[in-house]
């Protein structure tokens, strides 16, 4: 046996006693003060979407909602780096309140970053303006997987800390936790940086499954856990983000991912929070992507929601799907764009308005406001 291969193996023995069983690893079920469980967003426009039922008034929220469109994000974040804003939890509460407050979202949106696990773990990263994460040195081979340090439960605190101070002044409005889906996570780890095209990644799932099982499956323990955290402090539902699916094809997905995903979801289903997947650029992984475990399917702009519906057979909830291109776009194509994306939406189980991928940082935010208005405005039956 070679040295790397001994490596990989110990390292397989050291991470099963951390994931085997995430329901053993803390609470087996939400606090009687969690929101979802003492009232306060169990009946809120969300989470009645989300779980199939007739809300009150249509839900939108958007992602990247709290950041680089908002002067008051700008302002609070002035000389402070990316990750330490994350990590800072007074802060962190502030920026995912902002949106809420200002546009009379129906969710906020954790405020953080799919590669905080890495940092709490203690991999070397960094977001680098104008690039994006950018590690200290790639994961590539079986010792570099086996050399990967372990997430702790206690590494987490900061999270906790900041999901608690927001979901107190968030009240009935529902906070969303989120996670990196372990295929994104992985592509980072492997490449070292952004990709377009995530060729390392896929070639080490063909020429080295093993590795690259043991990588993915380290992702999926660092997001669940990051994910649980969030979940068991108070958010009322979970989003778990797969940015870069949309480079493999269907059956790579199923066969070196989809396993992933399931093993990060598997953290946090006995919870019994709503559980959403999105993905860019997914249109032919939906159903896929569905599979893995989750009661809400997240569509990006490339694919009408009367599509997306039929290819799911009507099974879940939808969420989305605005193209952001149309926020510049003139108030009366917006507008018809909007009613269009409700119209198309109509016929799936339920449906959260949201944008087909993030908010762009040049937008305008009183046409935000402005689009929650019209979807508020419009009636949900």
């Amino acid at each position: 046996m070679t040295a790397c291969r001994y490596l990989l193996l110990l390292f397989l023995g050291t991470i099963k006693g951390m994931t085997s069983s995430p329901a053993m690893s803390a609470a087996g079920a939400l606090a009687t003060d969690h929101p979802l469980v003492d009232g306060r967003t169990a009946d809120s426009p969300l989470i009645t979407a989300y779980r199939g039922g007739k809300p009150s008034r249509r839900p939108v929220w958007f992602m990247r909602q709290a950041g680089r469109s908002l002067p008051e994000y700008l302002k609070v974040r002035e000389g402070i780096a990316m990750l330490d804003s994350c990590l800072r939890p007074e802060l962190a509460s502030e920026i995912t309140l902002q949106p809420v407050r200002r546009h009379d979202v129906d969710a906020g949106i954790f405020f953080s970053d799919i590669v905080i696990p890495l940092k709490l773990a203690g991999v070397g990263v960094d977001i680098v303006p104008g690039v994006g994460p950018v590690l200290d040195r790639p994961v590539r081979t079986a010792a570099d997987v086996a050399a990967l340090p372990q997430l702790t439960w206690e590494a987490l605190e900061p999270i906790r800390q900041a999901v608690r101070l927001t979901v107190a002044e968030l009240g009935r409005t529902p906070l969303i936790g989120f996670a990196g889906a372990p295929f994104t996570l992985a592509a980072y780890m492997v490449e070292g940086k952004p990709s377009r095209d995530h060729l390392g990644p896929r070639t080490m799932m063909h020429a080295d499954p093993e590795t690259w099982r043991a990588l993915a499956n380290w992702a999926a323990d660092a997001s669940g856990m990051f994910l649980q955290a969030q979940l068991e402090a108070g958010a009322s539902a979970g989003q778990l983000f797969d940015s870069w699916a949309g480079s493999l094809g269907l059956a790579d997905y199923t066969q070196f991912v989809a396993p992933a995903s399931t093993r990060a979801l598997d953290h946090v289903r006995h919870l019994g929070a709503p559980l959403i997947h999105f993905g860019t650029g997914t249109s032919e992984l939906l159903v896929a992507m569905r599979d893995v475990g989750v009661d809400v399917v997240g569509v990006d702009y490339r694919l009408p929601l009367d599509e997306a519906n039929r290819r799911l057979g009507g099974s879940v909830p939808l969420q989305g799907n605005i193209d952001p291109a149309l926020l510049s776009a003139p108030w009366e194509i917006l507008e018809a764009h909007v009613r269009a994306v409700i119209a198309a939406g109509a016929a799936a189980p339920g449906h959260v308005l949201n944008l087909g991928h993030g908010v762009p940082p040049e937008t305008d935010p009183a046409v935000l406001t402005r689009v929650v208005e019209l979807i508020h405005s419009i009636s949900p039956e």
